[in-house]
């Protein structure tokens, strides 16, 4: 992550005399795609992805008198990873079970109703961050960031991952990752079913956590870059901003998130029995940024070193029991609304407020950065209200087939709670 200056045929209604024969019967629905029932909702993960986008705001923004926070705040880049595996995963969560019958046309619309209008808006608030741009790029890399960025693009070169709003390259991760989805649910549906035990879907998460960390164990004992001294989230090089911001390196990540969804809808846990899995992933977590977070290797942890503390914690908040509960606290949920537009707005909205030294202005700048955060947090708000819902449904009622798929239910986990927002 970069520092600033900051998405039944109504056979009741036949004639009673008509009587259909055999042969012209529809076939019936293959067995693992019967009609879905709705799954239970899962809110405290839209709590705990709150959390985390708060923690990247803080991150690329520090702000001061935060304590015991620090260990969290400073090394926030860790939980970009996070919200990658909760992106497979919820999507697995919802869509899994009906794989041979999702439409792809009909969840890459609504992928694109959800992601790009707050991703266009971040772009033309930030407009002027183009003349940075200008200053310190050359005039090739320049153009080239004008053309790749718009289309979601430039996250596939390590140089311009960042240009022009420093966080939209996780946009780019996402456009492949979600382009893949049907395509991947699909095959696993098909091709390979005898995943579908729970050891071996433990198996397959492990095996993906480490083939994901193999380039950056291999980074880290050949240097490609020739950096003098150990790399950190300021170091510099082709090949380090090639593993943090270049899709291929979050593909692992994502399909454990996949695993992780599947694991979800054939474990079957006690409430108890997830209390205590969530008390186990919120203990190592905090253990491990309290006691060891400083002495791993800062590459190792951008290649997503803590997953399977995550994925812990994940499937403890996925039921009922008390420490979901608190990570279903309203406001919480209010602000998980939100997460998304506040992600892709912070960072340039924050460096322009600073900027334009507005605060020096009206004399309130002994409120900052507290104030900063609170406007940001406004101005999400307004964009979620104003611009991302309204886009959505148009886009999805110009474009969204208008028959959907008899086995196509409304999502356990709203799609405003499937990106980065996820």
């Amino acid at each position: 992550m970069a520092i600033g200056r900051y998405t039944q045929p109504d056979s009741d209604i036949l004639p009673q005399c008509v009587s259909i024969p055999k042969t012209q019967q529809p076939s019936p629905m293959p067995t693992n795609q019967k009609l879905s029932t709705r799954k239970p909702p899962l809110p405290a993960l839209t709590g705990i992805r709150t959390l985390l986008a708060l923690n990247i705001v803080f991150f690329h923004f520090t702000p001061p008198h935060m304590g015991y926070a620090y260990p969290f705040i400073n090394n926030g880049f860790v939980f970009v990873g996070f919200f990658i595996l909760l992106s497979g995963y919820v999507l697995s969560y919802n869509y899994m079970d009906r794989a041979l019958t999702l439409s792809p046309r009909d969840f890459w619309t609504a992928r694109f109703a959800r992601l790009y209008p707050i991703y266009l808006l971040a772009l033309i608030v930030s407009f002027q961050m183009l003349e940075a741009e200008w200053q310190v790029r050359s005039h090739a890399q320049f153009w080239q960031g004008i053309l790749l960025t718009p289309i979601l693009l430039q996250g596939w070169s390590p140089h311009l991952a960042t240009f022009w709003n420093t966080v939209g390259w996780t946009l780019s991760c996402e456009l492949i990752l979600y382009a893949a989805f049907p395509w991947i649910i699909r095959t696993w549906t098909r091709r390979v079913p005898w995943f579908n035990t729970p050891a071996r879907l433990i198996t397959l998460f492990f095996s993906l956590w480490i083939i994901g960390l193999l380039p950056h164990s291999l980074y880290l004992l050949l240097n490609p870059d020739h950096l003098a001294t150990p790399v950190n989230r300021y170091s510099y090089g082709f090949w380090l901003r090639a593993l943090k911001y270049t899709p291929p390196s979050y593909i692992c990540m994502f399909l454990a998130g996949i695993t992780l969804g599947k694991l979800q809808l054939l474990w079957k846990l006690t409430h108890r029995q997830r209390l205590g899995i969530a008390a186990l992933g919120l203990t190592a977590i905090g253990l491990f940024f309290y006691t060891s977070v400083a002495r791993v290797p800062y590459i190792l942890l951008h290649g997503g070193l803590l997953l399977p503390l995550f994925a812990t914690l994940t499937i403890g908040l996925s039921g009922t029991n008390v420490i979901a509960s608190i990570f279903s606290w309203r406001p919480l949920l209010l602000v998980g609304e939100t997460t998304f537009c506040l992600y892709m707005l912070h960072f340039n909205s924050m460096n322009m407020l600073r900027d334009l030294k507005l605060w020096e202005h009206l004399h309130l700048a002994a409120f900052d950065p507290w104030i900063s955060y609170a406007t940001v947090l406004l101005f999400a708000f307004a964009a979620h209200h104003l611009v991302e819902r309204p886009a959505r449904k148009v886009i999805l009622s110009r474009f969204l087939s208008k028959t959907p798929a008899l086995s196509t239910p409304t999502p356990a986990i709203p799609e405003s709670q499937l990106t980065l927002a996820q």
